[in-house]
């Protein structure tokens, strides 16, 4: 049994995928970064300062917090400006990854179309290309 373990867990495709989770956690934490510090004070001057992570629909008459940390201990509430937030992320995260995949797509397309170099022919091909010639002309 641990012989076949060592097969499944040291196969190319396991290891490849454990890369690309670490890889993909690490680069996460970039992206939502880029989203919470760079693209969403942007979304909110431009919806007028807005602040969506604090909206929210309590379910209890004693909720009375102008805040989401303060309103969730004083009881149930709906945390929906959350949700737009997450759901703001998203969009912007797929829209970034969808650029930097077409982008990736159009070098590979590039590098496809690219010619591969011809060999000029070694001495023998030439001497044999002259010998047909000349007996061509005969």
């Amino acid at each position: 049994m641990w012989e076949e373990f060592k097969k499944f867990a040291l196969k190319g495709n396991v290891v490849d995928l454990a890369v690309a989770v670490i890889i993909g956690a690490a680069f996460g934490k970039i992206v939502e970064s880029v989203v919470g510090d760079l693209f969403m004070p942007i979304v909110g001057a431009i919806l007028g300062g807005l602040d969506f992570s604090n909206y929210f629909l309590a379910f209890s008459s004693a909720v009375n917090a102008p805040s989401l940390v303060e309103a969730k201990k004083q009881g149930a509430v709906l945390a929906y400006g959350s949700f737009l937030t997450i759901v703001i992320n998203f969009t912007i995260i797929a829209a970034i990854l969808f650029m930097v995949v077409k982008a990736i797509n159009r070098l590979k397309a590039k590098e496809a179309a690219k010619p591969e170099p011809v060999a000029p022919p070694t001495k023998e091909v030439q001497l044999l290309t002259e010998i047909r010639d000349a007996l061509v002309k005969r």
